[in-house]
């Protein structure tokens, strides 16, 4: 009934909170002998580690992944694969610093699931938020590592495309710029612009929301299924389960609103390899909840960081009007490091839609 687990026959479940011991998760029903080492994991959790940048939390976690249990040397190979049985990881916390919330354990950040999460259960951990921080974000971006050995064929990337009101140039779209900036940013021309203004912010003590768009190439036609298990709204609600998302579009999104039905429809011709040409991809590679053979392109919408320095009017655990300002090591922008996030959980939803694929039409 606690709702931590996510996935049909590729299933994840997290465990953990933003300063306790530990965190991690259990990943079940992921295919025997698929080669599985630390360090396969341990690149995607670098990407997703604070501290790399003053635009990001200078929490200092080394984020080091342990495999537990899951996995066993092949004879044949020599390699260390999977058995098909329960994956677990572990990541251990080493930089918490509980004093700093010692100031609001009694009241509730306006923006924040404090006052739902104590509503909900009657206790909270207000230390760094617990289980509604973007800490526990940690185990899902291993358990996309291993996801992503899946669907080995398939290529999933996320890109940072608009920072509060300040948003990329398409013309300029450069995948290999990702990685050039602390930004997860496909337009170096923005990328700088975006280091301006978030000095800003961050200087101001507050926060900015951003928008995250997440590619995913060479998903075959057929994935998916029609009405209660589409990939589109599999998709959305992944996306939807990260920490302070808001909303989720899929392809042209809210934008096909305005578009006519000439202008909507992606038309099709036969390709020289005597394939379907698809002439644009306003679905987002996606009809009738069943891919389309066109990459899958979903974008996510994060709001701004809810621990700020700035004074907001609140109230506390008895009732009593308030003023409350949150000290700490905070996103200005946590949208920045939802990229490796975002991507994990596509590469979730695509390994567990792949597997019942396979289960149901072989």
């Amino acid at each position: 009934m606690s709702h931590n687990t996510f996935g049909h026959l590729f299933r994840v479940t997290t465990f953990g909170e933003s300063h306790g011991k530990a965190l991690g998760c259990v990943v079940d029903g992921c295919p025997p002998m698929i080669p599985l080492e630390e360090a396969d994991i341990q690149g995607f959790l670098d990407k997703r580690r604070p501290g790399q940048s003053r635009f990001t939390t200078q929490r200092q976690e080394p984020d080091a992944v342990k495999i537990l249990s899951g996995v066993f040397i092949d004879e044949a190979s020599g390699k260390q694969v999977t058995t098909g049985t329960p994956i677990a990881l572990m990541i251990e916390n080493v930089d918490q610093r509980s004093k700093d919330y010692s100031d609001i354990k009694d009241k509730f950040r306006p923006g924040h699931a404090d006052f739902t999460y104590e509503a909900k259960y009657g206790i909270r951990d207000y230390r760094g938020g617990g289980r509604s921080s973007a800490r526990e974000t940690a185990a899902r971006v291993a358990a996309g590592a291993i996801a992503r050995k899946v669907v080995a064929g398939v290529c999933v990337r996320g890109a940072l495309v608009q920072v509060g009101p300040h948003k990329i140039d398409r013309s300029r779209w450069d995948w290999d710029e990702v990685d050039r900036n602390p930004f997860f940013c496909p337009d170096p021309v923005a990328a700088q612009e975006w280091e301006k203004y978030l000095d800003g912010i961050r200087k101001a003590g507050s926060s900015i929301g951003a928008v995250i768009e997440i590619v995913a190439e060479n998903v075959p036609a057929g994935w998916g299924a029609p009405i209660y298990a589409k990939l589109d709204s599999e998709i959305a609600g992944a996306l939807m389960t990260i920490n302070a998302v808001k909303g989720v579009e899929i392809g042209a999104g809210f934008a096909s609103a305005e578009l006519t039905g000439e202008e909507n429809a992606d038309e099709l011709r036969m390709g020289n390899d005597g394939k379907p040409l698809f002439l644009s991809n306003n679905a987002g590679g996606i009809l009738g909840g069943i891919s389309t053979g066109q990459p899958v392109v979903a974008r996510f919408a994060v709001k701004p960081t809810s621990s700020i320095l700035t004074p907001r009017r609140t109230i506390d655990r008895a009732g009593h009007e308030a003023d409350i300002l949150t000290k700490g090591r905070h996103d200005p922008c946590v949208g920045i490091r939802a990229v490796p996030v975002g991507e994990a959980m596509v590469a979730c939803v695509l390994a567990d839609q792949f597997m019942r694929h396979r289960g149901q039409v072989g």
